[in-house]
């Protein structure tokens, strides 16, 4: 507690720096501003629908950030990795590739990025919950606004969630024709294009048709002949929406989606050890270990060069029948479909000394059903039901050492695998996971009076799964399979074994709020959060290893306020909260047999805060920022067997700070012309929960900017854009694999610029 108000009291003067940059109009540190959903004007209020309600983000007493649409055209924000430069407290990292974000928000992560898990912080689409890997598509394109919710949910929500929130909002059908186009070329021979076109179809139906298309080649240079440059980019995404109102009491919005990763796939950085890459392994028959010699920190000589593959389908109806002027029932019935296949060279080198492949297709079912009340004062509810099952066909291959010719024969087969040192073997699992998920919950609110109201919600939620037809093997480099090692029977390859569970669980959220007489919001509230059990599938030596971790559980306390002042021009919002963190999932590792269980942290506990801040000084200038602080350490546990009581937790920097200005430098009859810098600091972090420091990734600015032109009807814009323009070199993710004479680093891009030009019409 001590450490946390040393850092909150110390924080004061980075604020004051801050408020005395905005006066200056001169930000030190810049980002892309956390400005307005819904904002076609200046001084119109901030419209957001995260309870459930279309609300003014100020009479909403939860810590919330909102991103418009426009902002993230205009700041290229395109994938989800870029929030995390635009909001306190979240981190972004990318063990999967680009567009499969994991995210980290208030320390609240998770260690084992399987394609069968569901991470603590819950990605919605339009309502619609998107949770393991192959499920989630191609997302930041035509969209009305980005709402990230910091904090437990689950009173509200299609899933409970210990750590919080984000939802994608896309733009719905309109009656009016109107269409938009833009086209961008940069480096790296990157093209793209997005747009979308909407029209009448009827008098009471609309149509919008959106999409996106970018591609680009490999920033990370590949030094091998004949092999390409790795970290490309090759996407398109597809929308096609209906919106249709048969009266003045009912709506229904249809949305058919699909969205295509294939890029030649991400590279890794790996450190060579002492010993260098292979760990001495190579020497004992003959070889050389890899050491990196005379390449720099963006180049890599990778021999399994391949393309990552994610496509995906969706389709969702979204209903509101307006009961009465006071009620509404919303239903929201979606169905998706995603198959994933992430080749990876995970030591980075020529060698072979470890190469995976993990492949996955899901489908999932999932139905909201609540009724909502908007009566004028007293009491308000929202009562509802959720549905949603998941089935995932996936599994992990991993070669080990596959280009080691141990008996000399001249050719690499089964004959060749030495188990003992997994030399030469390939250990490979499939299984087939079934996951249910039913709740009952309700939300009210009661206006005690005019400026106080009292509010409480409370969840019931049965979770059911099943890990069938499992099995794990041992082969040679050629396929060949020598034995199964789960369920362990030698001689029928054929065998399988599975694993269940089944619990319920009751969380909610009580809370108070107060309105000054001048409109300013104060709120306090005690939350419970939930994240269900999971299986390991990470098992692939010992049958014990198919293991299911317990559910992790928050205890959330928050008090925060929401204020307004000279004449709105300026807005501050916070928040100060602690978390009790319990049971956190976490995938262990024995040092000793290398086997790897899913497993629980006991106990940790985090404290935070936050503050953001938008000012318009005069007519043509916004500045916002963020402050986002964290103090977390784990109480209890213990990982690999190291003991990590009084570990911080991974992805949870001390201090993360954000700002950024948009000023319209020039603004006449024949147009304007603006200029708009942002950027974002993250003091050092952790990836891993043993806190080992030759991983850690030290503080680091990214510095983005963007100068453009737009004609007075708004009919046309070009704008020159850059990202990343200081060429800053960090770190989203990283692995200690020391075992095999590396450590593995996932890199953040580089410096990406360009121009880009847009017709509305």
């Amino acid at each position: 507690m001590k450490t946390f108000l040393s850092m909150l009291l110390g924080s004061a003067g980075l604020v004051c720096l801050a408020s005395s940059a905005f006066a200056q109009v001169v930000p030190t540190v810049a980002l892309s501003p956390p400005v307005a959903a819904d904002e076609p004007s200046e001084g119109s209020e901030i419209l957001v629908t995260a309870l459930r309600r279309n609300e003014r983000l100020q009479d909403v007493p939860v810590s919330i950030t909102a991103l418009s649409g426009d902002q993230l055209a205009e700041q290229r924000m395109d994938s989800p990795n870029d929030l995390a430069g635009s909001v306190p407290n979240l981190q972004v990292t990318t063990s999967g590739g680009e567009g499969l974000p994991i995210f980290a928000l208030r320390g609240i992560s998770m260690s084992d990025f399987s394609l069968n898990q569901q991470g603590p912080i819950a990605t919605y689409y339009d309502e619609v919950y998107k949770g393991s890997f192959p499920l989630l598509p191609l997302g930041l394109f035509d969209l009305e606004r980005v709402e990230v919710l910091r904090g437990p949910q689950g009173t509200l929500y299609g899933k409970n969630t210990t750590g919080g929130a984000i939802n994608f909002i896309s733009r719905k059908p309109s009656y009016e024709t109107q269409g938009d186009l833009s086209l961008s070329l940069g480096n790296y021979d990157r093209y793209e294009a997005s747009g979308a076109v909407q029209t009448a179809l009827g008098e009471n139906v609309a149509a919008r048709l959106a999409f996106t298309f970018s591609r680009a080649d490999g920033w990370f240079k590949n030094l091998l002949p004949g092999k390409p440059d790795m970290n490309a980019t090759r996407q398109y995404g597809v929308r096609l929406s209906f919106l249709a109102e048969p009266s003045d009491d009912l709506e229904f919005i249809l949305r058919l989606s699909t969205s295509l990763q294939n890029p030649v796939n991400y590279g890794i950085f790996g450190r060579p050890g002492p010993d260098g890459t292979g760990a001495g392994v190579y020497e004992v028959f003959g070889g050389s270990s890899y050491f990196r010699t005379g390449l720099g920190k963006r180049e890599i000589e990778s021999d399994f060069v391949a393309r990552r593959r994610h496509r995906t389908y969706g389709a969702a109806l979204t209903s509101n029948w307006n009961v009465s002027d006071a009620l509404t029932v919303t239903s929201v019935t979606a169905y998706d479909y995603g198959k994933l296949y992430i080749p990876e060279d995970a030591d980075g080198s020529p060698l072979q000394v470890v190469n995976t492949e993990n492949r996955g297709r899901g489908e999932q079912f999932s139905q909201d059903l609540r009724l909502a009340s908007d009566y004028d004062g007293g009491l308000n509810f929202i009562l509802g039901a959720y549905y949603n099952k998941e089935k995932i066909h996936a599994g992990t291959s991993l070669g080990f050492f596959t280009d080691i010719d141990v008996t000399g024969d001249g050719a690499i087969n089964a004959d060749d695998c030495v188990q003992d040192f997994t030399v030469s073997c390939v250990y490979r699992n499939d299984y087939r996971q079934t996951k249910e998920s039913a709740a009952v919950y309700a939300d009210v609110n009661y206006a005690v009076s005019g400026r106080v109201t009292l509010r409480g919600g409370l969840r019931y939620t049965k979770d059911k799964g099943k890990a069938g037809d499992y099995k794990a093997q041992l082969l040679g480099a050629e396929d060949t399979p020598i034995a199964n090692t789960i369920p362990g029977d030698p001689v029928d390859f054929d065998a399988t074994t599975s694993a269940r569970f089944s619990k319920d669980n009751v969380s909610g959220k009580i809370g108070v709020d107060f309105k000054t007489a001048a409109d300013d919001l104060l709120y306090a509230s005690f939350s419970r959060g939930y994240r269900a059990s999971a299986f390991n599938s990470q098992a692939f030596f010992f049958p014990e290893e198919l293991n299911v971790a317990d559910p992790e559980t928050v205890n959330a306390y928050e008090v925060g306020f929401k204020t307004q002042f000279l004449d709105r021009a300026v807005t501050l919002n916070g928040a100060v909260f602690y978390y009790d963190y319990k049971n956190q999932q976490a995938l262990n590792v024995d040092p000793n047999t290398l086997a790897q269980t899913l497993i629980n942290i006991p106990k940790s506990r985090i404290f935070g805060a936050e503050l953001e801040i938008m000012a318009r000084p005069f007519d043509g200038l916004k500045i916002n920022a963020g402050l986002g602080l964290l103090d977390t350490k784990i109480q209890d546990g213990e990982i690999s067997g190291v003991v990590l009581d009084g570990n911080r937790l991974p992805a949870a920097p001390t201090v993360n700070f954000n700002a950024g200005f948009d000023w319209d430098v020039m603004k006449n009859d024949s147009g304007i012309v603006t200029l708009g810098v942002g950027g974002n600091y993250s003091s050092k972090q952790y990836f891993e929960l043993i806190n080992i420091d030759r991983l850690v990734q030290k503080n680091y600015i990214i510095i983005n900017m963007q100068f453009g032109y737009r004609t007075a009807n708004d009919r046309y814009g070009v704008a020159l854009w850059g990202r990343n323009i200081f060429n800053e070199y960090y770190y989203r993710g990283a692995i200690d694999l020391s075992g095999l004479g590396l450590d593995y680093f996932h890199i953040g891009e580089p410096r990406t610029y360009g121009l880009t030009i847009d017709v509305k019409f």
